[in-house]
């Protein structure tokens, strides 16, 4: 188990189910009240299920009546006493905290008994026969886990109908018998019916039935057919195929670590397929068990393939996994074995965790869960390849040493194509060679051998004493930063616990969760595949999705500075306070000690501190406001700071998850990157936003020039300054004939709708022009909710003449995508009409949408509403942090529109389940917000609203107020 685990003080009272219990005493004999299964002793039994009993009532069942009458009544007896032995079971371990080893056990005594049971009755009652012949005597095993004596509370039994020879008419009788039985008790039962012959011959072709065959338990039938089978087994299937065997395990293993997502560090883990869960251990087992024929994990240790600690791991782990399984199949009421997002806060109530200053309750689970999947990991990983290294594995160089004992590389032993440690009195006098070692595979492009592994776990204690030597740092400073891909060396380390050990800070987020369905992995896993992508952005191998980035990235010169920024960019999560903060403190200290001079620790200090600076602008902020602009670049200073941000930015953003990284994200950061370059090398902004009003005006003219002349001029007139520096020119042409479609209609309630969809920047873009009114916001964006979209931009412009010109940028709210479906776009233009008329009964529809959504309502978000009024000269800006939901832009629009706010653009924004909306707003004097009363009346109405999933919004105040019309942007 990993020292983070063993060193908390009161995790075993607190998580009694969730580790193995300590052995009962021996005693000189087993008492008649206790049977074994799976390797665990089981207490009173009886109270589980009475075979006596349960044999008396199945034997009564057959004085009723018919043979239809009888099997009502059989399937009644199992079926109560299914029920009965389940609730002793589920009673023991989640009212009187059992353990998880004992459930699994004694659920498979239940199946075992009602099996038996049901098998004699069949056999003796139901379908006698005087003097059964020789074919027509069989017998019944378990196989698979089942077969091994463990079996979750709802998981599905496997069951071989083993025969001498081939079928008969009254085996089959048999057989289908009892399998309608055992499907109307509602058990999911996978059989198969095999003579001993078959079951070799196709355990030779198949390594899924070879493994099943390996774990089988008599359970009901003829002793000698079965222990023939066993026989066979191992005589026939078994010898002296142990490296073939061997190696078809480490390739399902591989394979389904693929299918799984190849990551112990997923958000929703499968406890039982996924890597480090509890199939790892199992094929860990069966490959021991098969090369050396034991039945237990002891029986390694006495072979010389595990140690004892190690084997106390293993006990650990599996423990534990156990526990999180049964939990899963108590809490849903079937076989689940996936750790779903929604499950995951009721696992960590049952299980006591609690939160905790900068962790929640859940995100201690799962840190707790990812350790022990790191630890089963780390015993897989050593174990499956030293086997496979003894049996199978050829060298690629093998032919290039011949004649050569013991060829170095670096001053390290090269075995076959891996490099290796000389053994434990090398390491013991020259501890700096363990990172010497992930260096030499980084250069050279080698393996390392599982042999120098297993020597470094069972010698980590020796990384401490490196953390101050001047070499091991300079060494590891030189594998950070190397021409060569750094992921893998530190991904190297990270699994052998060396690099938490060398930097303590890093080991403090090995395993660290954040529960809020946007990062996908941990925030080590997270860190690593920065670096990764921080490698591929400088290689230009990330040209085609990073552009910008690539091109930035050759003119900077802080590149060690800014690996060291990113390994200690998240660093301090977890901790309580701002990370950001807590990390530039971790990075200052560590500068020196891998080698940084003053100049670069300073600047890595800095990218720290600072490292979500852009990516809040730019996401949150209204980068046309000049005072966006301003207030950014003065806290960058520097073009070369504002390159390496950009830089990590990009790193950063593309390695929280898949898709996390889009054209619409790319397209906002560079246009703050290049706005704030533009500052930084020494543009007047204010003097070059008007040069940039007047060049939109000339534009116009020119793309309007089949205008009148004065048509053209009344229509300058009347759009705002704002709106000349927030879209391009030909998007302001498009804008001016729409409006003058709109205008020849001369209906009673002009509307006009144009959409465009923009698959560069993954958008589609939805210009709205009709009359303005209080609440129109709200209304235009509950029906692009309805309709299945989700606003990601929105930019409000209110024109001289009464008429609105609202423009949405929106993705699909499902899949994350341009919002380019022809039936959506047609959908939306009918929502929008319907919105605006009065037709949509627009808090019915969001509310049914919600509902659709109900994996959201399992993250916990608390609300906060933040006003500012030094973000910009002219608007006070409130930002939204809170748990999304369909609609939600909706209420938050209706509240603004009856607080007498107006809105003139918004920028939206969501983390997984979690929203950040900002909004420009005026009063209806067109005025900043700065009554402290009514700023304090803003705060707690939108709190309310963010906080509650069905919150209505705010009444309108009772006094009557003058007209809200909101003015230009």
């Amino acid at each position: 188990m990993p020292d983070e685990i063993i060193a908390r003080p009161g995790l075993r009272g607190r998580l009694r189910r969730f580790l193995p219990q300590a052995a009962p005493p021996a005693a000189a004999s087993p008492a008649p009240s206790a049977v074994r299964r799976g390797g665990e002793r089981i207490d009173a039994p009886l109270e589980i299920i009475d075979p006596a009993v349960l044999e008396q009532r199945l034997y009564a069942a057959l004085d009723r009546g018919d043979a239809q009458a009888q099997r009502v009544e059989i399937l009644a007896v199992l079926r109560q006493a299914l029920a009965d032995g389940r609730a002793v079971i589920r009673r023991r371990f989640v009212e009187e905290d059992g353990s998880a080893d004992a459930c699994v056990g004694e659920s498979a005594y239940l199946m075992d008994v009602l099996i038996a049971g049901l098998a004699a009755l069949t056999v003796s009652r139901l379908f006698p026969v005087s003097n059964p012949t020789v074919g027509e005597r069989f017998a019944i095993a378990a196989i698979g886990g089942y077969g091994r004596g463990e079996l979750a509370p709802f998981s599905d039994i496997d069951l071989l109908f083993l025969l001498p020879y081939k079928r008969n008419p009254r085996v089959e009788q048999v057989v289908e018998y009892m399998l309608y039985i055992l499907w109307d008790l509602g058990l999911k039962v996978g059989h198969a019916v095999r003579s001993v012959d078959e079951c070799v011959r196709l355990a030779r072709s198949d390594t899924t039935i070879c493994t099943s065959l390996m774990e089988t338990r008599l359970l009901w039938g003829e002793p000698t057919l079965y222990d023939t089978l066993r026989r066979r087994f191992i005589e026939e299937v078994a010898a002296g195929t142990g490296a073939a065997f061997t190696e078809a395990k480490l390739g399902e293993r591989d394979a389904r670590h693929r299918r799984m997502g190849d990551s112990r560090y997923v958000l929703e883990p499968n406890v039982k397929e996924g890597k480090g869960g509890l199939r790892d251990l199992q094929t860990l087992f069966w490959i021991g068990k098969y090369l050396y024929q034991v039945d237990g994990v002891e029986g390694l240790v006495a072979k010389g393939v595990l140690t004892e600690e190690e084997a106390r791991h293993f006990r650990r782990s599996q423990s534990f996994l156990r526990a999180v399984r049964c939990q899963l199949h108590y809490l849903t009421g079937r076989a689940e074995d996936r750790l779903t997002f929604d499950l995951q806060p009721e696992m960590a109530r049952v299980a006591g965790y609690t939160d905790h200053a900068g962790a929640k309750g859940v995100e201690r689970l799962m840190k707790h869960y990812f350790l022990v999947a790191k630890e089963v990991g780390n015993l897989t990983r050593i174990f499956c390849a030293a086997l496979e290294a003894e049996s199978q594995r050829r060298p690629k160089r093998g032919l290039a040493f011949l004649g050569f004992a013991a060829p170095m590389v670096d001053g390290l032993p090269l075995d076959g194509d891996r490099i290796s440690l000389a053994g434990e009195k090398q390491i013991r006098e020259h501890p700096v060679d363990i990172i010497r070692l992930f260096q030499v595979a980084q250069l050279r492009d080698l393996d390392i051998h599982p042999a120098a592994l297993k020597l470094i776990t069972r010698n980590i204690h020796l990384i401490s004493g490196l953390r101050e030597d001047p070499e091991a740092n300079r060494i590891f400073l030189e594998i950070l930063t190397a021409e060569q891909d750094p992921e893998i060396p530190l991904r190297r380390m990270n699994e052998a616990g060396v690099l938490g050990r060398f930097i303590p800070d890093f080991g403090r987020v090995v395993a660290q969760m954040q529960y809020d369905m946007y990062h996908t992995y941990t925030v080590d896993e997270h860190t690593l595949f920065a670096l990764g992508i921080l490698h591929r952005i400088e290689t230009g191998e990330a040209a085609d999705i990073l552009p910008l980035a690539t091109q930035v990235m050759r003119k900077t010169g802080s590149r060690r500075a800014l690996y060291v920024a990113l390994l200690c960019h998240d660093i301090a999560k977890g901790r309580g306070g701002d990370h950001s903060v807590l990390g530039a403190r971790v990075a200052r200290k560590l500068g020196p000690r891998f080698g940084l001079t003053p100049e670069e620790t300073e600047t890595a200090q800095w990218l720290v501190r600072w490292h979500l600076l852009l990516s809040d602008t730019a996401f949150k902020r209204d980068i046309e406001d000049d005072k966006t602009v301003q207030d950014f670049v003065a806290a960058v200073e520097s073009p070369e700071r504002l390159r390496l941000l950009l830089v990590l930015t990009a790193a950063d953003i593309s390695a929280v998850g898949p898709g996390r990284w889009t054209a619409w994200k790319a397209t906002l950061l560079s246009e703050l990157y290049y706005r704030a370059e533009e500052r930084l090398s020494g543009a007047d902004e204010v003097v070059g936003a008007e040069r940039r009003v007047e060049l939109a005006k000339d534009l116009l003219r020119e793309a309007l020039a089949d205008w009148p002349g004065d048509a053209v001029e009344s229509y300058i007139a009347k759009v705002s300054r704002a709106y000349w520096l927030a879209f391009d020119g030909t998007t302001q042409a498009r804008h001016a004939r729409l409006v003058q479609a709109a205008d020849a209609k001369a209906e009673a309630t002009p509307l006009a709708i144009d959409i465009r969809v923009d698959q560069q920047r993954t958008v589609a873009e939805l210009t709205i022009h009709t009359a303005d009114h209080p609440g129109l916001f709200s209304r235009l964006a509950g029906a692009i909710a309805v309709s299945g979209g989700n606003i990601v931009e929105a930019k409000i412009f209110t024109f001289a003449d009464g008429m609105a010109l609202d423009t949405f940028l929106v993705q699909d709210a499902v899949e994350g995508g341009a919002f380019d479906a022809p039936e959506r776009l047609a959908k939306v233009k009918v929502a929008i009409e319907r919105s605006l008329s009065g037709e949509m009964k627009m808090s019915a529809e969001l509310e049914r949408r919600h509902r659709t959504y109900p994996r959201f309502n399992a993250v916990s978000i608390a609300p906060r509403v933040l006003v500012d009024n030094e973000a910009s000269r002219t608007h006070t800006v409130i930002e939204l942090n809170g748990r999304d939901r369909p609609g939600l832009l909706h209420a938050v629009g209706r509240s603004l529109t009856n607080l007498g706010l107006q809105i003139s653009s918004a920028k939206i924004s969501t983390f997984g389940a979690r929203a950040v909306d900002v909004f420009y707003v005026k009063d209806v004097f067109g005025l900043k917000i700065t009554h402290e009363t009514k700023l304090a009346q803003i705060r707690k109405t939108l709190t309310g609203v963010v906080a509650d999933p069905v919150a209505k919004p705010v009444a309108a105040a009772v006094k009557r107020r003058p007209r809200t019309r909101r003015t230009a942007a």
